[in-house]
């Protein structure tokens, strides 16, 4: 614990954060220092946290959230957290559970990661995403569509795969698919 704090406080000097509203401690969004709508630009310690953060922000908790299009690192401290959300996001994601509703960018690292369009990797027992831009590694992965990816696991589905025009063919693959 004692570490954990010293990196926190640490980052967040490093980054300026205590004179940008930098800082967050939360047991839950309603219970923190700062309002849940209140931009953290560096650093987010508690059970709960859940913030927008346009320039960066580093989050540890057992759950991290980020509102908005929110930049930065979503995880617990050498551990993955157990459930991380957010809106839109450009970063990392490391959690047993990973949750993107719109635009992501970066890396889900977790038991199940999913996505509305990303762009990066997704590396998870469970991997989906409406539209995939990079590489997905996982038990089953799914893409409702690639303009630009590849799958490599035991089951991999791109049901609206414009690489096979002819056939279902592609649409499902073991250990490998693709889209261009």
């Amino acid at each position: 614990m004692r570490k954990l704090i010293v990196i926190a406080v640490g980052c967040a000097l490093v980054s300026g954060a205590f004179a940008s509203k930098g800082f967050q401690a939360s047991l839950t969004p309603d219970i923190a220092i700062h309002d849940r709508d209140t931009e953290i630009n560096g650093v987010s310690i508690g059970v709960w946290n859940e913030n927008p953060s346009p320039k960066f922000q580093w989050q540890f908790g057992f759950v991290n959230g980020a509102t908005g299009d929110s930049v930065g690192v979503q995880w617990f401290v050498f551990l993955p957290t157990f459930y991380n959300y957010a809106e839109n996001y450009k970063g990392l994601q490391w959690g047993w559970v990973n949750y993107t509703a719109g635009d992501f960018v970066g890396a889900q690292l977790g038991i199940v990661n999913i996505t509305g369009t990303m762009k990066g990797l997704q590396w998870g027992a469970v991997n989906y995403t409406k539209d995939l831009t990079g590489l997905q590694l996982g038990v089953v992965n799914w893409a409702e569509k690639s303009t630009s990816g590849v799958q490599l696991g035991l089951v991999n589905i791109i049901p609206q795969n414009e690489w096979f025009k002819d056939g279902d063919f592609g649409k499902g693959m073991v250990i490998f698919n693709w889209g261009f």
